[in-house]
This record gives C-alpha cells, sequence and structure tokens, in this order.
C-alpha cells in the first residue's frame, strides 16, 4: 500500500490533476465520516477518482487504504466504503485499464479483501442501500463486475418494476 508521505502521489493523477490532495481525504476516512454527495471527503475523493465513471491510478492507489480503513471497523463502515473500491474495480474491467505496476499487487489484495470486510459489515446491516453496496462488493471482488453494477442499479423503485417484468415473462 502506498504511504500516505509518498512522493508517488504527486505522480499520479486523478480527474482534475496530480493526486498530491488524495492521501489527506483518505486520513479523513479515518474517522468514518456520513455519506455527504456534496460535500466532505467522500464527495472529494468520488469527484477526483470516480468522476463520471473515470478511474485513474491514483484509484488503484486508494483502493487500499480505503478498505484497509474500513477493515479496522466493518460496523462503523458506511456505504461508499464498499461502493467506492467495487466502483472503481467496475470501471477498471469495463474499460479494460490497467493498474500500474507499482500499484497492483496491494490493489488486487484490497479487491480481494473487500469481500472479507463486506462479509463482517454484513451482519450488522439492515439498510437497503448498504446491503446494495455490500453484495455489490463481494460481487466486484469476486471479479463479476457485470453483476456487481446490476445489484448497484437495482434501487427500489427499478427493482420492483424489474419484478413485474420478470413475472409477466
Amino acid at each position: 500500500m502506498l504511504d500516505f508521505d509518498s512522493p508517488r502521489w504527486s505522480e499520479l493523477s486523478h480527474a482534475y490533476g496530480p493526486a498530491s490532495n488524495i492521501p489527506a481525504l483518505l486520513k479523513e476516512l479515518e474517522s468514518f465520516p456520513i455519506d455527504d454527495a456534496n460535500e466532505g471527503a467522500w464527495a472529494s475523493l468520488w469527484s477526483a477518482l470516480a468522476h463520471q465513471g473515470d478511474v485513474h491510478g491514483a484509484s488503484f492507489a486508494a483502493v487500499p487504504h480505503v478498505v484497509a480503513i474500513a477493515a479496522r471497523e466493518p460496523t462503523r463502515a458506511s456505504a461508499s466504503y464498499f461502493h467506492f473500491p467495487a466502483w472503481v474495480e467496475i470501471c477498471r474491467v469495463r474499460d479494460k485499464i490497467s493498474v500500474p505496476a507499482d500499484l497492483e499487487s496491494a490493489y488486487v489484495a484490497a479487491i480481494q479483501g473487500l469481500a472479507i470486510v463486506a462479509r463482517e459489515r454484513l451482519a450488522a446491516s439492515t439498510d437497503e442501500a448498504i446491503l446494495r453496496c455490500i453484495f455489490c462488493a463481494i460481487a466486484a471482488s469476486q471479479g463479476k463486475t457485470v453483476l456487481a453494477q446490476a445489484i448497484l442499479e437495482l434501487e427500489q423503485d427499478l427493482l420492483e418494476e424489474f419484478m413485474e417484468w420478470l413475472i409477466e415473462r
């Protein structure tokens, strides 16, 4: 895993340029902030590292940190701790993006370990949104990225339409 103080961060890029700001945002995740799409660490990380489904070198460096933080206290981890790494993996596979060689082993280990953390969080989960992200993370960690993306898309209204379609079929 890339150290927070590594000069490599400034060599990596994200949607807005050099990724030297990413370690500070990742450190903020250690306090398990609430997911907020409009402000805070999660909003900034999503915008920079998975902007409109585009992932970057810094995305692959960030994923091991996100998974490691969630692994410390899985029951405190919000949906984004599972959604974000799963989405990075979905986008990587979909767009056939190579992980930089120096980041690959930590990234692969984090994606594989994501399923373990997700299962630990599952025991304390009843909210549909987090359950979807947990199931998505498990699927992505098993290399089933199309299934993972489908799980993310099946929000309640679409799930009801899907079930009606399935029954009528």
